[in-house]
């Protein structure tokens, strides 16, 4: 289907041709047009499948056709678990919504506190936020949801994952009730728990159900090898040596102590690579995606925790340097490339302590994916280790001996001799 033939005002069709959409993909076929009905919808869909128009497009015509008096209060909210989601979010609209006369507002931790304050009390349309921050103000009375007609929740199975299932709830509940909105809930995946959020808060929503199957098999070319923990990043440099179209990759571990390590053993092979963590300040994560996508940054070491959210076109591979735990993780990860319909590669290193993981991502996958040993000449075994850290020695303490401790008095008040030796 394409988008002309759905019945949207003309400001959201000039958004649409000015981001390049012609063809709708399967969730926007399936939930664009009953959100137009008014409907609430819960929709299983992957990152890279255009959730994220689906719902701005559905959001931007519902605002447009319900004209209401100027206000400074909200009419819509998107709420994601990410800063970096909200971000992308905001950027889709300002292409999406650049004919329609609608302020779109990004509310999210880190920066600019009072100037998002400013902004909200000067008012806006839309707000497009992470749940802390937006309780902050929300408390302070710096703008009210009793206007709100329509709510997007994003991602809503991470949501529960990062521990944010207790604002989004305190937030919903400020809203008018759900049969005085529209509601609309995309997750990877439809479990119990995210289905009980949709039954506590929508009025009987349609659910869509995009399999993750569709998603990851057609475009991405999927390769895993058997390797031992040890050879995992001489297997690396064999690969990166003989694939010289690694020009932008996304490379995924489980902890952020590993992909610190694996960031100092690249830059000491002089390959230009950066870690994104969520303990890194907003305006430097901010930075480090910038030149991720400018090119500037060649390798972006991640786990998925604040790999969530990242959109960025081009990324040629996605290497799963750590197999993830969780089934899921694997299906979202290799959806950072072959995104709008572009081709990627997917790899993986499966050790001996995360391969125990490779039945349950087969299973969630329902397909085998293609496996192999790699053999002698795909290592390098010549490659530079980082300096070891210097330990900085501990100031010394009076004049370098050791502190003495406090004497101790004998009976009758006199003092302890200290001896010399």
């Amino acid at each position: 289907m394409k988008f002309t033939e759905l019945d949207l005002p003309k400001e959201v069709l000039q958004g649409i041709e000015k981001a390049g959409f012609k063809e709708l993909t399967p969730v926007q076929e399936e939930s664009i047009p009953l959100a137009l009905q008014g409907k609430d919808v819960a929709a299983q869909a992957q990152t890279g499948t255009g959730k994220t128009a689906a719902f701005l497009i559905s959001l931007f015509t519902r605002l447009l056709r319900n004209r209401r008096p100027a206000s400074p209060d909200p009419r819509a909210l998107i709420m994601a678990p990410t800063r970096e989601l909200v971000v992308q979010i905001c950027a889709d609209a300002e292409v999406l919504g650049s004919g329609c006369d609608l302020r779109v507002q990004p509310i999210f931790g880190g920066v600019d506190y009072e100037k998002q304050r400013s902004a909200l009390r000067s008012g806006v349309d839309i707000i497009v936020a992470t749940p802390g921050r937006l309780i902050d103000y929300y408390k302070q009375r710096v703008f009210s949801l009793k206007k709100i007609e329509a709510v997007v929740i994003d991602e809503a199975d991470r949501m529960f994952d990062m521990g944010f299932i207790r604002d989004l709830r305190y937030l919903l509940r400020k809203l008018p009730p759900f049969d005085k909105r529209q509601t609309m809930l995309f997750s990877a995946t439809l479990n119990q728990r995210v289905m009980e959020l949709a039954y506590e808060f929508m009025d009987i929503a349609e659910k869509v159900r995009i399999a993750p199957e569709q998603v990851t098999a057609e475009r991405v070319e999927q390769v895993l090898y058997h390797v031992s923990r040890r050879e995992k990043f001489p297997l690396l440099m064999g690969l990166l040596r003989k694939d010289p179209g690694m020009e932008r990759v996304l490379v995924f571990v489980n902890t952020k102590k590993e992909a610190e390590h694996l960031v100092e053993r690249l830059k000491a092979n002089e390959f230009k690579a950066a870690v994104i963590s969520g303990d890194i300040p907003q305006r430097k994560r901010m930075r480090i995606l910038d030149e991720f996508k400018a090119g500037r940054l060649n390798f972006l070491v991640a786990t998925d925790v604040a790999s969530r959210g990242i959109h960025i076109e081009g990324v040629t591979h996605v290497i799963n340097y750590d197999l993830p735990q969780d089934p899921e993780d694997y299906v979202h990860r290799i959806g950072r490339t072959a995104r709008a319909g572009a081709v990627g590669k997917a790899i993986s290193l499966a050790d001996e302590d995360l391969v125990f993981h490779l039945e349950d991502i087969e299973s969630y996958l329902g397909q085998k994916i293609p496996s192999c040993f790699p053999l002698d000449d795909d290592f390098v075994w010549d490659y530079r280790r980082p300096a070891s850290r210097k330990r900085t020695p501990k100031p010394a303490t009076g004049g370098g001996e050791k502190k003495r401790r406090p004497r101790r008095r004998r009976r009758g008040g006199a003092r302890e001799r200290k001896s010399d030796a």
